[in-house]
C-alpha cells in the first residue's frame, strides 16, 4: 500500500467526493484505485470561515501503478510506502525455567500494560493493587461525590483499578515524541479491550470515563486468559533487599504483613502514592525533584468556545465539541519569568473531586465520550520552581517537598471550602476584582463540581505568584477565545495533581533503579510519563527491559532484527 497525507477536503464532502479527490490528487483514472483505509484523521480550523477535513489514508494499488506514483511524486512527503507499524516482543519466555513471576505494583494504564506485555511474552506477572476492582471502586467513587459515601482513601479518583486517569477524559495523545509502533500497539491493545475502534483513526482520540471503566476490566481478562493475575486490595508498604551492594530486590511487604517474592518488580505507583514515596525514600533508593503545575480549574459554557473555534460551523456533526490550548509568558512585575497555561481541557465534561487523603480538597476534569454537558473545563496552571519549594523541605533539594507543597494547599482548599470536601469558588469577574464572590453575575456558569462549590474567595489557597499570575493570563487568553474572560465563568481550586512532584531515577537502557537492582520505576508517578498514553508506553517499554533480563530461550521469537528494543 501507498499513504496518502494531508488531503483535505469541505466539511460536508460525501464518501464520492474523497474518492475523486484521491484519483485527482495522484492523477489516476477509474479503476486503479481499488480501495483506501482511513488512517487518520483531523480537522483544519485555521481559517473559520472554510473549516477542512484533513485525511491520511493507505491506499490500495496495483504493484505497476504504486511504482508509477513513487517514480512521479519522488520527493513529495506526503505520499509514501505504508511503514510497518507491526509491534513484535523483544523476547517470549522459557517455559524450561523456573525464575520467579514478575510482579508489578499499581493497576493505572503503565502497571497494566507492563503487565499485559509480560503475559503477553510468556511470563505470568502478578499485578499487585492497593484500591479496588473498577466496578466498586466507580460505586465509591460516584458516592462519595454524589454525599451518599464517606470519602475513602483507599478507593477514589486516584486509588484502585485503572488508575487516576479512569475519571478522566481518556486521552490518547501524548506531546512527547513517541514510536508509531509504540502507539499502535496501546492503541489496538485498548480497541481489543473494549475501546470504540474511532481511536485508531481520530487525530485526538479520547475514551471518556464510563467507557475507560469497560476497557479497564477488558485489559485485566486479557492478563488473566494469559496466565497473569490481577489482586486487588494489595497495598505494598515495603521492599525487601538483599543486603549486598547491588540492594538486589528480593519481594515486596503487604500492608497485612505477608510478603511476596520476586526479583524483577515493575513499580507503578500512581503521582499520589505519597506514602509509597515516603517509604522508598526511607529505604534509599534513588529520587529527585521533578517540574510540575499548580492552579485552579476554569469553567466555561460549551457553546461559546465552540463558536471562538468553529465559527458557523460550530454544531456540526463532523466537528464535536471543541477544544482549546492556550499558554501565556507573563510579563508582569510580580510574575516576569512565570508562565500561564491551560492543562488536561476537557470539552463537554464536568469537574469533579479528586482528593486521595481526608482533609484535603483537589479538582480535576472528567468527560464522558460523548462530551455532551454543557460546561468546558480546563486546569489554569502554573509551573512551580525548586525556589518556590524549598520552605517545604527538610533539606536543600528534598525530592518530597513538592509532595509538602501540593498537600498544603489542598489542606487550605479544603478549610476554605467549609471542610465538608466542597471547593472553594469564585466568579471570573470577582478573582480578577480581587473580592469574594456572592451573588452571580448574569450569565453566570452554573458549576459542575461534585461533591459541591462554596463561594467566596481563592486567596490563601494557593501561592499569590500563582493568582497572580492567572489574573495576568485571563485577559490575554480573551483575546484568543473571545468570551474567555466573561464575568461569570467559574473558578473553582485547587489543581495540584498535574503530574508527579518527584521522579524516581532509573538507568536510561535498562530502566533499572538507578541503586536497586530488579526494581523498575515507571509510569507517571514514578516521574517517566504524562497521561494515559505516554504511561501505558512507559508500561511497554519497561516490561521488554524486564523480559530481556529474564530467562528466555536460546532463539529469542523475535530474531530478525526487528524488534523494539527498549529505547
Amino acid at each position: 500500500m501507498l499513504r496518502l497525507s494531508e488531503l483535505k477536503l469541505p466539511l460536508d464532502h460525501s464518501a464520492a467526493d474523497l474518492e475523486a479527490a484521491i484519483q485527482r490528487r495522484l492523477g489516476l483514472v477509474p479503476g486503479e484505485l481499488r480501495g483506501h483505509r482511513l488512517v487518520k484523521r483531523s480537522v483544519d480550523a485555521r481559517r473559520r470561515g472554510s473549516i477542512a477535513l484533513v485525511y491520511c489514508l493507505d491506499l490500495d494499488l496495483d504493484a505497476g501503478v504504486r511504482r508509477r506514483l513513487l517514480r512521479r511524486f519522488g520527493t513529495d512527503p506526503h505520499l509514501r510506502p505504508t511503514p510497518d507499524t507491526r509491534y513484535r516482543p523483544v523476547a517470549q519466555a522459557d517455559p524450561a525455567a523456573q525464575a520467579q513471576r514478575p510482579v508489578v505494583v499499581g493497576a493505572g494504564p503503565c502497571g497494566y500494560f507492563a503487565a499485559l506485555l509480560l503475559a503477553q511474552m510468556g511470563w505470568r506477572p502478578l499485578l499487585l493493587e492497593r484500591g479496588k476492582a473498577v466496578k466498586e471502586r466507580t460505586a465509591d467513587t460516584f458516592g462519595f461525590w454524589q454525599g451518599r459515601r464517606r470519602f475513602d482513601p483507599g478507593s477514589n479518583a486516584q486509588f484502585g483499578e485503572g488508575g487516576a486517569g479512569t475519571f478522566s477524559d481518556g486521552k490518547l495523545y501524548s506531546q512527547v515524541s513517541e514510536s508509531p509502533t509504540y502507539i499502535r500497539k496501546v492503541l489496538e491493545e485498548l480497541v481489543a479491550a473494549g475501546a470504540d475502534p474511532e481511536i485508531l483513526t481520530l487525530h485526538h482520540p479520547h475514551i471518556g470515563t464510563f467507557k475507560l471503566a469497560t476497557v479497564v476490566r477488558g485489559l485485566r481478562a486479557r492478563i488473566e486468559a494469559l496466565g497473569g493475575e490481577v489482586r486487588f486490595g494489595r497495598h505494598v508498604v515495603g521492599l525487601l533487599l538483599e543486603e549486598n551492594p547491588d540492594r538486589q530486590v528480593r519481594g515486596v511487604r503487604l500492608a497485612d504483613g505477608s510478603t511476596i517474592a520476586t526479583r524483577h518488580l515493575v513499580l507503578a505507583p500512581g503521582h499520589s502514592a505519597r506514602d509509597s514515596f515516603v517509604m522508598l525514600r526511607e529505604l534509599g533508593v534513588a529520587m529527585a525533584p521533578k517540574p510540575f503545575a499548580v492552579g485552579v480549574r476554569i469553567e466555561h459554557p460549551q457553546a461559546l468556545v465552540d463558536r471562538a473555534r468553529w465559527g458557523e460551523a460550530a454544531g456540526h456533526p463532523r466537528l464535536g465539541p471543541a477544544e482549546y490550548k492556550l499558554v501565556h509568558h507573563c510579563t508582569g512585575k510580580a510574575t516576569t519569568g512565570r508562565s500561564v497555561y491551560s492543562f488536561c481541557m476537557c470539552p463537554g465534561g464536568l469537574v469533579v473531586g479528586a482528593t486521595s487523603e481526608e482533609g484535603c480538597v483537589v479538582t480535576n476534569g472528567m468527560s464522558q465520550h460523548s462530551r455532551r454537558e454543557r460546561n468546558a473545563n480546563s486546569g489554569l496552571v502554573v509551573p512551580v520552581s525548586e525556589e518556590d519549594l524549598a520552605p517545604f523541605g527538610r533539606e536543600p533539594g528534598d525530592p518530597l517537598a513538592g509532595m509538602a507543597f501540593q498537600r498544603h494547599w489542598e489542606r487550605q482548599a479544603f478549610l476554605a471550602g467549609g471542610g465538608d470536601y466542597r471547593a472553594p469558588a469564585q466568579w471570573l469577574q470577582d478573582f480578577l476584582a480581587g473580592r469574594p464572590s456572592q451573588e452571580p453575575p448574569a450569565g453566570a456558569v452554573a458549576g459542575s463540581y461534585q461533591p459541591g462549590l462554596h463561594f467566596g474567595s481563592l486567596e490563601g489557597c494557593l501561592p499569590d505568584f500563582v493568582l497572580e499570575a492567572i489574573r495576568e493570563a485571563l485577559p490575554v487568553f480573551s483575546q484568543r477565545i473571545p468570551g474567555y474572560a466573561m464575568a461569570g465563568a467559574l473558578l473553582t481550586g485547587v489543581e495540584t495533581r498535574t503530574s508527579s512532584p518527584l521522579r524516581l531515577q532509573r538507568n536510561p537502557v535498562t530502566f533499572e533503579s538507578t541503586n536497586i537492582a530488579g526494581l523498575f520505576p515507571a509510569g507517571e508517578g514514578a516521574g517517566h510519563a504524562g497521561g494515559i498514553l505516554s504511561a501505558a508506553i512507559d508500561g511497554i517499554k519497561v516490561a521488554e527491559a524486564v523480559a530481556l533480563s529474564l530467562p528466555r530461550p536460546p532463539h529469542p521469537a523475535a530474531s530478525d532484527g526487528s524488534a523494539c528494543a527498549p529505547a
